[in-house]
């Protein structure tokens, strides 16, 4: 009987929270070990459901990086990273392209359905969904100067078509986004996920934005873990090397998220079982939050 009566408590502290995010947009960046542990990848499609399933409207941005690099390696290409952000050339496009939209994206949406959702995959050329520009990356050089860096079909999105996504929301359907996007001239971009998940959740003004990650969160140059930090702290947190590599292009889609009017943006642990409700029903949460 205790067992029960601490199942109801549980339920009942997370009421204060369904109430808050009831009809609330919630855009979830999904990558990681949370799309290739078996045990991760139930957790997260329950989660996604129940949330649902609450009148909370999840939306994923699904990543790719390591089988996008396990097809690389079969086709015997090899790729080079600047800041994060993968070179990509012709020949690589392709092989992101048939990977993202082909594979990736309808794994996820058949797992999520499978699990009992209604989840639509979409990629950034259906209905226009993702309109790109060429992005040029910015490199700092040793005497301080920025260069912007041509790094092939990359791109940046300039506008999301939010009336897509919010008719799925509305036919209460679970919409699945591949991160490739379309140019001007129907060429297609490489974009990246967690810049995709930014822009996606800017256009809704969603509630929360939620980047699943493969570490902590952001920690500092000590190695402890970075609860919260605020926008005026970044441009520091780069500069003094505290935010690097791949975590860079987190916190920026981050910090244009904040600004274009999501309330709030987290980078979680995606290893944590149920690591999408912990952040959302708990106070604590599971990794950083970033805070206006």
């Amino acid at each position: 009987m205790q067992k029960l009566i601490e199942k109801a408590t549980t339920l009942m502290e997370a009421l204060p929270y369904i109430r808050r995010f009831a009809g609330k947009t919630i855009v979830i960046k999904y990558g990681g070990h949370a799309m290739a542990d078996e045990a991760l990848k139930e957790s997260f499609a329950l989660d996604v459901i129940l949330l649902k399933s609450l009148g909370i409207n999840p939306v994923v941005v699904h990543g790719g990086g390591p089988q996008i690099n396990e097809t690389l390696k079969r086709y015997g290409i090899v790729s080079e990273f600047v800041r994060g952000m993968r070179v990509t050339d012709a020949a690589t496009m392709a092989v992101v392209e048939m990977v993202l939209t082909g594979q990736v994206n309808k794994d996820v949406v058949g797992y999520l359905n499978q699990h009992g959702g209604r989840a639509v995959g979409l990629s950034g050329k259906d209905g226009n969904l993702l309109l790109c520009k060429k992005l040029l990356q910015e490199v700092k050089q040793e005497d301080g100067c920025v260069e912007l860096v041509d790094i092939g079909y990359v791109g940046d999105v300039v506008k999301v078509n939010q009336e897509l996504i919010q008719t799925l929301e509305h036919g209460k359907f679970l919409p699945v986004i591949a991160p490739v996007g379309v140019g001007e001239q129907g060429e297609s971009y490489n974009i990246n996920a967690d810049l995709v998940a930014g822009k996606v959740a800017g256009a809704l003004k969603a509630e929360k934005l939620i980047l699943l990650t493969d570490v902590a969160g952001v920690k500092n140059q000590a190695g402890e873990l970075l609860t919260s930090i605020s926008l005026d702290d970044v441009p520091a947190l780069i500069d003094n090397g505290t935010i690097t590599g791949g975590m860079i292009p987190k916190v920026t889609c981050c910090v244009d998220a904040l600004r274009e009017g999501v309330k709030k943006a987290h980078i979680v642990d995606g290893r944590v079982l149920h690591a999408v409700l912990l952040e959302i029903f708990t106070d604590v949460g599971v990794g950083t939050e970033i805070q206006k």
